[in-house]
């Protein structure tokens, strides 16, 4: 019930517009969002950093309506990319596609691609195109392994709630593409997405596993200890060594667990967004993780 609320609210416009421009509601999540500008990702990189952890950018933004929008977020990632080369950070990116303009014009959508993809493989670091709806599912698989031939520092993420994933992955491994796994974070019909969590998190698992042992550099992209350390377990059983894979989690969810993996050798990379537009990403965290929701209520009664 408290998901599909957070999910409703993530798409009032009108809530919207108040929230992204409330200095007071961008304090608040703070601990989920690095910033608005690319020097807040920039510093927010650094210090994680220090800490071993990695991380991959994520320029907040979905949906645009113009080609001038699409081209605007092209360049942030360009400088992005520029920025991350010249302070030797540990950082890659990750993008959408509808940012960059996939319903405005397909075409013009690749081409912003390619040039990000290009201008990563010149600084010899990787891209990774996020998934969004169902809706794009087909379209964003398409576009990656279409780009993969010329461009395979390019990878892609794979939701383990949607039915189809284990054939997406079991092509992905097959093509020597990257893969993110996550369990995924939209509102999605039970005609295509397992409609219970444990479903979810046994196809989680399963996936975890095949990856694991024939996928390239696979991502484990979890808050679920539990799920991880039985992706953990079976590694070390498959004598699957730590720095074939990594685990990612989201910037201010699972600190704890975050340093703990470091502390035991594992690679951990940090999805750290930023930007104006946080607003949907926000609301759809709350949707995943109710006990973010807890956070959030603790900081608005301090004083």
């Amino acid at each position: 019930m408290l998901r599909h609320l957070f999910l409703f609210l993530s798409h009032r416009r009108s809530l919207r517009r108040w929230m992204e421009h409330s200095s007071t509601a961008l304090r608040l999540t703070s601990r989920f969002v690095a910033g608005i500008h690319v020097e807040d990702a920039l510093r927010v990189t650094a210090g994680l950093n220090q800490a071993s952890l990695s991380t991959t950018l994520d320029y907040l933004g979905e949906s645009v309506t113009t080609l001038e929008e699409a081209a605007a977020a092209r360049d942030v990632y360009l400088r992005l990319l520029d920025l991350i080369h010249a302070r030797n950070l540990q950082a890659n990116v990750s993008l959408k596609l509808t940012q960059l303009g996939l319903d405005v014009a397909e075409a013009a959508c690749r081409e912003h691609v390619v040039t990000i993809a290009r201008r990563a493989a010149e600084l010899d670091t990787f891209v990774r195109v996020d998934m969004e709806s169902s809706a794009y599912t087909a379209r964003t698989l398409t576009l990656v392994t279409d780009l993969h031939a010329t461009y395979p520092n390019i990878g892609v993420v794979v939701q383990a709630y949607l039915y189809r994933t284990e054939k997406d992955v079991d092509d992905l491994i097959h093509r020597g593409i990257r893969v993110r796994l996550c369990k995924g974070a939209y509102d999605e019909p039970h005609t295509i997405a397992f409609p219970k969590k444990s479903q979810v998190d046994a196809n989680f698992e399963k996936l975890a596993r095949l990856l694991l042992l024939t996928g390239n550099y696979p991502a484990l992209a979890s808050h679920d200890e539990k799920l991880l350390l039985s992706a953990i377990r079976f590694a070390e059983e498959h004598e699957v060594p730590k720095g074939a894979y990594e685990l990612q989690m989201l910037y201010g969810i699972r600190r704890d667990l975050q340093a703990r993996f470091v502390s035991q050798g594992h690679r951990v990379r940090v999805y750290v967004p930023f930007g104006s537009a946080w607003y949907p990403y926000f609301m759809r965290r709350l949707a995943e993780r109710p006990a973010n929701l807890w956070f959030l209520l603790r900081h608005l009664v301090r004083p």
